[in-house]
């Protein structure tokens, strides 16, 4: 029978290599079913066509046009995860492994579509706040950040073909930063299928995205500076490639992911009559089965407090014997096979490795029941639960691996011994600790946290809605220190950074308003004869300035606005109680002053601004006493489009104005950020 062969997408075309390459198999029934080979790639001349057709279609876009663009290919690949569930099957996958994968997957295309809307709507962004270098400020800094020039290579595990892809493109793609996706050979059917649907979509420029389902050896040693490498799988291949003298003179940022040997602490708090008790239980389960335990988050060393150690097993062996094995389409099975027999014969070596220190206590290597399938010709393992009763001494609990459904009891005495053991991973990606105690959950974290990329604390108030120990989430960095391979993946904006080149700007604030378009506090403003508040969101410009009419503050200012405020501060009110403090008399509220600036600079007549959308970085500099003379500078400091919800929504942008309040020494007494709505003048 002839096997269906993968195809590679480089250089804008399916490409179907001359060589069979290696053969993959069904996880299920051990049956051939794909080839895969990359022979007859060109790796140098894809990294050319990524950067010279890829990076420059997508650096012409906006952050907010490549977040769209990620919606709407989530969109695309959600219409069809049917397709993409049947092919999951046959990677060993449950419908709710297959879940996480594919659906979690698109999930984080989503996430970073609606991160666009913390990046400005430029091609670039602008980090931080201005840097006052000169005395007379005519001389300031600001750092942006830039797309690099260059492409990621993402090399993927095995274990979430769909997902170790998404996640790491989402980040790239809103960067504005081309990629050649490398999945593990093993479970590259899945990954290709997904492939063929996103270039089908043309949602994405040209170049954006190239696929290797083959062999990828040597793709490194074509790396540059502005290239990313990110390698997710075992921390031996992934020091080897980091390593390499290219990767190192080239200065190429690699982030490299690697397997560890995550723990769950059950807290020394909590009693089998507990709520946590039974949480504790169904976490370490889950994260033993889900995905037939092929996760580099998976739980491998459960800590227990010595007195529990046999009701956590005992309760561990209830749960873990309702777990039906077999093939993931039938009904009822809750753990399929690993993903090819490969991997059964590397879990069962670590398996005889970890043996020779520690008993397996539940679960066996050959005595369990497959569901719908043969037990030998499809990857099947049984969940195996080891107890290792001198962890401190019996260490290979904390050296080896077995990556599949095998994790190990280890007993502690006290909160500190826990703290050590979970350090005795030498680096994890993901650590939890189930506790009632808020105080034992503090100490901790604090504590263990140098040796986590993550900590999850699950208690009765959260588990509701806890997703989970083993779940990383599009927000929040992925990766960890020491053994876990030292990377951060993802992690909302900073994982975005990960992929702009920051630069520090140096110059007159006028010119580095020029060139973020952001009004540089110092640099060059515009007065027009018609108010910015009757201005439409197209018509302003960054800089346009408004200075008002002066205003002299009086004692019955400040008493008025403390009765309509209710705001009777001694400071304010009480001139006999300032001995001691750094007021010189009754000093006004700094809300007056706000509230009186608004009142100079605002434009009372119905017009284009809609409604005032917040305050920013307000901060009272200087204090204003009775008889002080105010007035503001109102300046357009940058401006935000924003998209319509629908064909009746009013098409408008966020504007965000500078509010220099000033005394009539012309020193700064107030500043503030406002943001308002304006409407557009073209609604089409």
């Amino acid at each position: 029978m002839s096997l269906t062969q993968l195809q590679n997408y480089a250089e804008g075309h399916w490409h179907t290599a001359s060589k069979t390459g290696e053969t993959l198999h069904n996880a299920i029934t051990g049956e051939a079913i794909y080839t895969a080979s990359s022979d007859g790639l060109d790796f140098a001349s894809m990294m050319d066509y990524a950067r010279k057709v890829g990076g420059p279609a997508l650096r012409k876009l906006t952050f907010h046009e490549r977040g769209r663009m990620l919606k709407a290919l989530a969109f695309y690949l959600l219409d069809r995860k049917d397709y993409f569930y049947e092919i999951s099957a046959l990677t060993g996958a449950t419908r709710a492994d297959s879940w996480v994968d594919i659906e979690g997957g698109i999930g984080n295309l989503f996430s970073y579509a609606s991160l666009r809307r913390q990046f400005p709507d430029e091609r670039f962004y602008v980090d931080g706040q201005q840097a006052k270098i000169s005395k007379q400020g005519t001389f300031v800094g600001q750092h942006i950040m830039v797309p690099l020039q260059g492409v990621a290579i993402h090399i993927n595990a095995f274990n979430f073909p769909v997902w170790g892809m998404l996640e790491k493109i989402a980040v790239n793609l809103l960067a504005g930063v081309p990629a050649i996706v490398k999945p593990a050979t093993l479970t590259s059917f899945l990954t290709e299928a997904v492939f063929k649907s996103i270039i089908e979509s043309s949602i994405l420029p040209e170049g954006s995205l190239q696929l290797i389902c083959g062999s990828a050896r040597g793709i490194t040693d074509q790396v540059r500076n502005g290239d990313v490498v990110t390698f997710t799988g075992s921390a031996t291949t992934g020091l080897m490639l980091k390593s390499s003298a290219r990767i190192l003179s080239e200065a190429v940022p690699f982030n490299l992911e690697a397997d560890s040997l995550n723990c769950c602490v059950l807290g020394p708090d909590v009693t089998p009559e507990m709520p946590e008790w039974d949480l504790f239980i169904k976490e370490v389960v889950r994260e033993m089965t889900t995905k037939a335990g092929q996760k580099c988050t998976a739980i491998r060393r459960i800590l227990v407090p010595s007195d529990k150690v046999e009701d956590v097993q005992i309760a561990l062996g209830k749960r873990l014997k309702g777990t039906t094995v077999g093939d993931p389409r039938v009904e009822g099975v809750r753990m399929g096979p690993l993903a090819g027999q490969s991997q059964r014969e590397e879990v069962r070596t670590r398996v005889a490795e970890l043996s020779q220190t520690q008993e397996l206590v539940i679960g066996s290597l050959t005595d369990f029941e497959v569901i719908g399938a043969d037990k030998e010709k499809g990857a099947f393992l049984s969940p195996l639960v080891f107890l290792n009763t001198d962890p401190f001494r019996k260490t290979d609990v904390h050296e080896i691996e077995a990556f599949g459904p095998v994790s190990t009891i280890l007993p502690y005495d006290t909160l500190d011994d826990a703290i050590e053991l979970a350090k005795m991973g030498r680096g994890s990606l993901v650590c939890s600790i189930v506790t009632a105690d808020d105080a034992i959950a503090r100490d901790f974290v604090l504590e263990a946290a140098i040796m986590h990329g993550r900590i999850m604390v699950l208690n009765r108030d959260c588990a509701k809605e806890s997703t989970g120990h083993g779940s990383p989430l599009p927000m929040l960095i992925h990766g960890g220190p020491g053994r876990a391979g030292g990377g951060e993946e993802m992690g909302g904006m900073r994982g975005v950074m990960h992929y702009l080149q920051r630069t520090a700007v140096q110059g007159s604030p006028t010119t580095l308003t020029a060139i973020t378009n952001v009004y540089q506090q110092g640099g060059a403003q515009r007065e027009t004869e018609v108010h910015p508040f009757r201005k439409h969101f197209e018509d302003l410009q960054i800089g346009d300035t408004l200075i008002t009419a002066k205003h002299t503050v009086t004692e019955a200012d400040i008493t008025n606005f403390a009765n309509v405020s209710g705001d009777h501060f001694y400071a304010h009110m009480d001139a006999t109680s300032l001995e001691g403090t750094i007021f010189e008399g009754r000093v006004a509220h700094g809300y007056y002053i706000l509230s009186k600036a608004a009142g100079m600079f605002v434009d009372a007549k119905k017009g284009p601004v809609l409604l005032n959308y917040g305050i920013d970085e307000c901060r009272f500099t200087k204090p204003v006493y009775p008889g002080t003379t105010i007035g503001v500078k109102l300046t357009v400091k940058e401006k935000t489009d924003t998209e319509k919800r629908d064909e009746t929504d009013v098409a408008k942008g966020i504007v965000r104005w500078l509010v220099d309040v000033y005394d009539q020494t012309g020193e700064t007494v107030a500043i503030a950020t406002i943001l308002t709505m304006v409407k557009k003048r073209n609604q089409s």
